[in-house]
């Protein structure tokens, strides 16, 4: 490369330390080696496959993509980002109100204990790896009811995490998640579930750009088939995935 090349190359700015911290707990807290044990939970998506709906990559990623936009991903969505707000305002009362609502809207057992069971161990172990002041009083104002997406919102806020940068980051790994108790249950090769991956990146984008700009009021799901889903897997004579 000549002089003159090299007075052309744009010399990135670094990270500043907050930043820097910020990114490096984002990614720590929502990678799949992260021990919530998210690996052991299908969302349904096992009976999905025993029944044929999901047969292939072309109709996991449909169904996933339904499940993303119009149901489960959306409104964990909508629940983490009212609950970071909640926590960066010190508005005690409405972060219970977000974590009672989440608590209650999921629609089967399994799912219950899939949320339940997640949000519970994500904050033990930013509690015990992470600890901060205001985690405490915040987890305390939830009163018992931590489902994983407002356990994320939490942390992260008191964190100092960025919202939207949070809420991108947890529906790239709900969805990674998904792809791959479908990649195990299908089967489908790793190829496959990067392209499925690639091809969910558009909704993952609008669904994190609908959530931040949504209100509790704009909650609802219209993905019955994958509710009926969660609710057929509790008496599904072999299982693989607790949910």
């Amino acid at each position: 490369m000549t002089t003159s090349d090299q007075s052309q190359v744009t010399v990135a700015e670094p990270l500043s330390a907050e930043q820097g911290a910020a990114l490096y707990r984002l990614m720590t807290w929502l990678s799949p080696a992260f021990p919530v044990g998210a690996f052991s939970y299908s969302s349904g998506i096992e009976w999905a496959v025993e029944a044929g709906d999901v047969t292939d990559a072309a109709s996991l990623r449909d169904w996933l993509g339904a499940m993303l936009e119009h149901g489960a991903g959306f409104c964990d969505g909508v629940f983490l980002a009212h609950a970071y707000r909640a926590v960066v305002r010190g508005d005690e009362a409405a972060l219970r109100d977000v974590a009672e609502l989440a608590a209650a809207m999921v629609p089967s057992a399994e799912r219950h204990l899939e949320t339940m069971s997640q949000g519970r161990a994500f904050i033990e172990i930013v509690r015990n790896a992470w600890a901060s002041d205001g985690l405490a009083r915040a987890v305390n104002a939830c009163d018992g009811a931590l489902a994983y997406p407002v356990a994320v919102g939490l942390v992260s806020a008191v964190h100092g995490v960025p919202l939207a940068a949070t809420l991108h980051a947890f529906l790239h790994a709900v969805v990674s998640n998904w792809i791959s108790a479908g990649a195990r249950l299908v089967p489908l090769g790793q190829t496959d579930s990067q392209r499925l991956l690639a091809a969910l990146e558009p909704a993952v984008i609008a669904t994190g750009d609908r959530a931040l700009k949504a209100s509790l009021d704009d909650l609802g799901s219209a993905t019955f088939r994958a509710d009926l889903a969660g609710l057929r897997h509790e008496t599904q004579y072999t299982r693989l995935f607790r949910s």
